[in-house]
């Protein structure tokens, strides 16, 4: 089935603010046969007293409690006009926020009979001063952030991935994201730090351990194709080391645009059959 299964709204405060409709009619232009709506959940409002840096990593970073309905609505509506034309889904792109794990799932339990597929990605880890920093914000917030660990690469990827690690273990309920997103996203700015190094050997346990959990809890893994169009990252989340793993593994890989306009819908799509088959 051809599909876009990671997309964001007009309603994403650090999107385009196109027209969701007018995405939804570039997927079906496209020849796409389900598209997956999948918007940032709300930050936890305590969430901002343990986060350091440029502000609007988190001011920007999702809907609000109170947009939550009106992404419903508009979905819901998406869904009722096109199901003749297109078979869309409503879900969330959660974020794992370490220590949050009962507000997420209380949120999930609310919102979650409301849905039918959505993501758990990473967006925040920890960073200097004990305090979680925003990944993918800017190349300067995450040099800041990060810069004890910038010339040693393969420790800044361990926190990454332990992170993620914990993010697949954790206990978020019955309505628990199914799919895992972009899963090398601490690699977005790795061309303008010089972090193109393969993962070492501890790197790649730690790689294995997150895919068999994955594969044991007949979960998904997004195959984002955003950060071959980022310009300091070149490549598809997750990267073609954790790609062979997880085909070995047969873990479902779904094609994501993580489009945050109506141009990126869609985008990169003809690669999919050339990085599946190799």
């Amino acid at each position: 089935m051809l599909m876009d299964g990671h997309t964001h709204t007009e309603l994403c405060p650090h999107g385009s603010g196109e027209s969701t409709e007018k995405m939804v009619q570039r997927a079906i232009q496209l020849g796409l046969q389900k598209y997956c709506i999948t918007e940032h959940a709300p930050l936890p409002p305590t969430y901002a007293a343990t986060y350091a840096g440029d502000p609007t990593g988190i001011t920007t970073a999702s809907l609000t409690m109170a947009q939550v309905p009106q992404y419903l609505a508009l979905g819901q509506q998406l869904q009722q006009q096109y199901r003749d034309q297109i078979d869309i889904s409503i879900g969330f792109e959660v974020d794992y926020l370490p220590g949050f794990e009962a507000w997420t799932r209380d949120f999930l339990n609310t919102y979650g009979p409301k849905t039918q597929e959505s993501i758990l990605s990473v967006h925040f880890m920890p960073g200097i001063n004990h305090k979680n920093w925003a990944i993918d914000l800017s190349p300067e917030n995450f040099g800041v952030a990060f810069q004890p660990w910038l010339s040693q690469p393969q420790a800044l990827f361990k926190i990454y991935y332990q992170t993620v690690l914990a993010s697949v273990q954790a206990d978020l309920g019955p309505y628990a994201p199914q799919r895992i997103g972009h899963m090398s996203l601490v690699r977005k700015y790795q061309d303008y730090f010089a972090l193109t190094t393969p993962f070492a050997d501890e790197n790649l346990r730690l790689v294995d351990q997150i895919l068999a959990l994955i594969k044991t809890q007949q979960r998904e893994l997004d195959l984002n194709l955003a950060g071959l169009f980022k310009p300091f990252c070149n490549d598809f989340y997750p990267g073609n080391q954790i790609l062979k793993r997880a085909q070995k593994l047969d873990i479902p890989l779904v094609y994501g645009s993580d489009a945050h306009d109506i141009l990126s819908v869609g985008r990169g799509q003809h690669l999919i059959k050339k990085l599946i088959l190799g």
